[in-house]
């Protein structure tokens, strides 16, 4: 009997506890998630919001996908905390670098990837993450890259100026209501990379409260275009259940009165 597909829900998949070695010398906890009976068709390497501000690899939309694209769309799903950042799998060492060293975690995540011979690697990038993506990753190993309410703080013009020269595909999923760029202006500032899709989500917010279902279908149309979307929204088979109360201090409400970082 299916039973429908919860934010707690996980779905079955073969998930591992990893590590990345940076090329400056620090260890990153991470977890890779693959398909439980097939090789996978793509890979997600997931790069978190500000984890000044409560972002980590468990996310919501980075733990839901996990949580489910190994099963439901046969996509594989690399997560990690960049350095300084702690969840329930644990510290990355180091501490945060605005923007700067962070270039070597997200090499390490993409070496990790290759290394591992996993297929067709995306990046996929949220708020902070984003301005990750842009400023170092585009490597020739990735095929391409998504960007979660893209704030472009971090991020600078000669970034965008690096992707449209190189003509790797990239979209842009910008909440309607977005606390720093809302679609009128990511239209404008994204039509320096000419291949950028800019997809606006009607009433979606920075977090994605609410909207996981609809960011995971515009995740797997893009970077996985033969699976069908809309995915399943039930599930007919094993089923575990997470624990949220892990989360309850990553709340948006934990960090309204801490001062958001600048890029100096």
């Amino acid at each position: 009997m299916s039973s429908p597909i919860r934010a707690n829900s996980i779905l079955p998949a073969n998930r591992e506890d990893i590590e990345l070695e940076t090329a400056d010398g620090l260890t990153l906890v991470g977890e890779l998630a693959r398909p439980l009976d097939r090789e996978p068709v793509a890979t997600l390497v997931c790069l978190h919001p500000l984890p000044t501000h409560g972002g980590m690899m468990d996310s919501h939309i980075f733990r839901k996908a996990a949580w489910r694209l190994p099963a439901l769309a046969g996509i594989a799903v690399l997560r990690f905390n960049t350095r300084g950042t702690s969840s329930v799998r644990g510290t990355s060492e180091g501490s945060f670098s605005k923007g700067v060293d962070e270039k070597y975690d997200v090499a390490a995540a993409i070496e990790y990837a290759e290394f591992a011979d996993l297929p067709n690697v995306w990046l996929v990038g949220w708020s902070f993450g984003t301005d990750l993506t842009l400023m170092h990753g585009l490597d020739p190993s990735v095929a391409g890259a998504i960007l979660l309410s893209p704030p472009l703080r971090f991020s600078q013009p000669e970034h965008l100026a690096a992707w449209a020269a190189d003509g790797k595909p990239l979209t842009a999923i910008v909440p309607e209501f977005d606390d720093y760029l809302r679609p009128a202006e990511a239209q404008e500032r994204f039509a320096a990379v000419p291949q950028c899709e800019v997809l606006p989500v009607a009433g979606g917010k920075h977090l994605w409260v609410g909207d996981a279902e609809t960011i995971l279908d515009e995740i797997v149309r893009r970077v996985a275009p033969s699976v069908g979307v809309p995915l399943p929204r039930t599930w007919d088979g094993p089923m575990e259940t997470g624990d949220m109360n892990a989360y309850a201090d990553r709340t948006t409400s934990a960090f309204n009165n801490v001062p958001m970082p600048g890029r100096s």
